[in-house]
């Protein structure tokens, strides 16, 4: 009668076991990179909400213009508690956890590296 595994066995699944890692590990860095375009993606389209949603307020009230400004972030600074981004368009008073920040006037850059140009004269987000 046989106890235990031969060298042959573990050193099979050993090497199975690397493979699998192999196959997993770039796919999660993956999702990781997909996951921070997609958080991006969604506070971007919530900015262009916000300013949508001022603009119908004002037009609600008889004036129909796009805000000035999306915040009162000085330029060249990371968006944080002290500093929030775009707080003038979005309800839960801006984006405040230092992944945004503001290069210059309407001028926006991203967590995942998208940049972003505010135009008061059209109310685009790009």
């Amino acid at each position: 009668m046989r106890k235990g595994f031969t060298m042959i066995e573990v050193v099979i699944v050993i090497v199975v076991l690397a493979v699998l890692a192999a196959v997993a590990i770039p796919r999660y860095i993956d999702l990781q990179n997909q996951a921070n375009e997609s958080a991006e993606a969604g506070v971007a389209g919530g900015v262009r909400a916000g300013i949508a949603t001022y603009y119908i307020e004002q037009c609600a009230g008889g004036s129909c213009v796009w805000p000035t400004t999306l915040d009162s972030v000085a330029v060249s600074t990371t968006c944080d508690a002290t500093n929030p981004c775009f707080g003038s368009v979005l309800e839960q008073s801006g984006i405040a956890d230092g992944s945004w920040a503001k290069d210059a006037f309407g001028d926006y850059n991203g967590p995942d590296g998208g940049s972003y140009t505010y135009d008061n004269t059209d109310g685009s987000f790009e």
